[in-house]
């Protein structure tokens, strides 16, 4: 087919796919080495690529001149530069929420000794951008950089919950294990989480865990993150707060982040509603029951 058929056809042609190889590949490698966060030498990266050393040394050894991989001189692995995750919060909405919302969070983890930590939303999943540890002799966190299932954790059901439609759609759709009649009950939940604004239940990874979060949100009432505490109770009773005077805590220092990054409480008539799907929300006066999807 010559170049004018193909131009004639217009929009019955699929979107045109452009190809930058070199740098795909420079993509390609840092999400490999962040599968490898000790390291690994060039001939593995290679071999991790299904590349042969000549088609991905250049890419490499420009990388490590522009200071986005380190190099050890000892062991000659390689290994992802911070200096990635100082560019990728300048250049998002991620720089200021952190600014914004650390000195909270140490507050928070102070008064209640317990850690806690924030979650943005990252495409169809979860990302924890910031953590805080308490300052007591037993501390359990949240990884930094952790990838979180929306659909399952706590953090992402909140950012759900006050999520607009479409991007709450898409998420949904794109898992493809979750069957019609769970979908239903996450959504009756999601409507739950909405009306009283917070969740808090307990941990669907780590028992003895509960989780406890809320929204944080911008100007116009634009849900940013999730501030997230996974509470623990301690066998010989040392916890300073128990966990409903630490959700209150929690619902004051969201208040106070939110309130930095320019809501107000007006932006709250903004918020879009969750599509009316049929479902009726589980939701009673001072009363919750437990849904399927709760575990």
């Amino acid at each position: 087919m010559d170049a004018s058929s193909t131009h004639d056809q217009g929009p019955r042609t699929a979107a045109r796919t452009y190809s930058a190889p070199a740098l795909e590949r420079g993509f390609n490698v840092i999400e490999l080495l962040a599968r490898a966060p000790r390291g690994l030498k060039a001939s593995e990266i290679a071999a991790g690529l299904k590349l042969s050393i000549g088609e991905i040394f250049r890419i490499i050894v420009v990388m490590e001149r522009r200071q986005w991989l380190n190099k050890n001189p000892e062991t000659d692995q390689y290994t992802v530069n911070p200096k990635i995750l100082e560019l990728v919060f300048r250049a998002t909405p991620a720089e200021e929420l952190t600014v914004v919302a650390g000195s909270h969070m140490r507050e928070i983890a102070n008064k209640i000794d317990q850690s806690c930590h924030l979650v943005m939303p990252n495409g169809r999943r979860g990302l924890v951008i910031l953590r805080q540890e308490n300052p007591g002799p037993t501390v359990f966190v949240v990884r930094l950089g952790a990838d979180l299932d929306l659909v399952r954790s706590c953090s992402g059901q909140v950012l759900l919950a006050f999520g607009d439609d479409a991007w709450v759609g898409d998420v949904l759709d794109s898992d493809t294990t979750l069957l019609p009649k769970d979908r239903a009950a996450l959504l009756s939940r999601l409507k739950l989480v909405r009306s009283r604004g917070f969740e808090m239940r307990p941990s669907a990874r780590t028992q003895g865990v509960t989780d406890i979060s809320y929204p944080i949100f911008g100007l116009g009432g634009h849900i940013v993150a999730a501030l997230t505490i996974p509470f623990t109770v301690r066998i010989d009773g040392s916890e300073v707060f128990d966990a409903d005077r630490a959700r209150a805590e929690l619902a004051l220092t969201s208040k106070r982040i939110s309130s930095e990054l320019g809501w107000f409480e007006r932006d709250e008539d903004a918020l879009p509603l969750l599509a009316d799907i049929g479902v009726k929300a589980e939701t009673t006066k001072g009363k919750r029951r437990k849904l399927p999807a709760e575990g």
